[in-house]
């Protein structure tokens, strides 16, 4: 039986980029614009500092995980005194994936990034700040551990197969890091910090897993068991949406899926989630994706130019960079 968070990342187009590292010693600060993915990294050994977005900075460890969701800029350094350098240079001139600066490797940091192409991404930036660390020695640090230990030997040798089994690695390991930040005590907002709510979480997961049913606001309330009103409000605050604007967005991203991995016709897959004709299906589609069924279908890896579907994100899809 398949969860909400299962159900996001089987629906998510993305990209993993190729992995990269920084092996540092001595007094460095790189500054670095934002792109858009979503980067992963581990400190394997020694420290540094990561700011992100004007935010304070944080100190990380050897066996710290970090998950990188900036909006504006950041920087990362192992003296906060020291002058700033374009990290954007540093890494493009090195000739390696292994970025080395200094005589010595004090500090070894590795990672990768994770390229979401379409308007899904909104839903899984919505919940997460600009940095977000899974600190050594807790339990979903040492889950994601073994992963990084695999992705090393990918680094220091080039193997046959070494780019497929990157890309895998770096999805199991962003699928590793965003189950350890719901799993988190102190709750995320936005969508994620919904899925741990007790009302609104089981909610999201009945939508999840019965999208085709004639939902209506009062049958949530009821089936999580509480009134229409009190489940309508505390489902737009934590999720952002009213409920049924939540679920059109849903069955729209789940037929997609079915779409992309199938040779079903659209009316089957409209009558699936729900709706009545093939074109009342299509008229949502377009106004959820910005692009018509068919077209979603045949173009993959398309950047779709429609509304943004949640809310309060500002965000850019589709990009290729391979800097931090």
């Amino acid at each position: 039986m398949e969860d909400p968070l299962s159900d996001v990342f089987a629906s998510l187009n993305v990209r993993t980029g190729s992995l990269s590292g920084l092996a540092a010693s001595g007094s460095w600060r790189f500054g670095f614009p934002v792109h858009e993915h979503i980067k992963i990294a581990v400190v394997l050994t020694g420290r540094c500092w990561l700011a992100a977005d004007g935010g304070d900075p944080v100190e990380l460890r050897a066996g710290d995980c970090y998950l990188l969701a900036a909006r504006d800029t950041f920087e990362l350094a192992s003296d906060l005194a020291a002058p700033l350098t374009d990290g954007v240079a540093v890494y493009r001139a090195a000739p390696a994936r292994i970025v080395r600066v200094g005589a010595a490797d004090e500090l070894l940091l590795l990672g990768s990034s994770v390229d979401l192409l379409d308007s899904t991404v909104a839903l899984l930036l919505a919940g997460l700040p600009p940095v977000s660390v899974i600190r050594a020695g807790t339990p979903q640090a040492l889950a994601i551990a073994p992963l990084m230990r695999l992705l090393l030997d990918e680094v220091d040798d080039t193997r046959l197969g070494t780019s497929a089994m990157s890309e895998r690695l770096t999805g199991i390991l962003f699928i590793q890091a965003m189950r350890a930040l719901v799993e988190e005590p102190v709750r995320l907002r936005g969508w994620l910090g919904a899925l741990g709510d007790r009302h609104v979480g089981r909610a999201l997961l009945a939508l999840h897993q019965r999208p085709g049913d004639p939902w209506t606001v009062a049958k949530l309330g009821a089936e999580v068991g509480m009134s229409r009103a009190g489940f309508a409000a505390r489902f737009k605050d934590l999720v952002g949406l009213p409920p049924l604007d939540y679920l059109q967005r849903w069955r729209i991203h789940a037929a997609g899926r079915v779409l992309r991995t199938s040779d079903r016709t659209v009316a089957s897959v409209a009558a699936e989630f729900g709706y009545a004709s093939e074109s009342s299906f299509a008229t949502a589609f377009k106004r959820v994706t910005g692009v018509p069924p068919a077209r979603y279908r045949d173009d993959r890896f398309a950047t779709f130019e429609g509304p943004v579907v949640w809310p309060d994100v500002q965000f850019r899809v589709g990009t290729t960079a391979q800097v931090p």
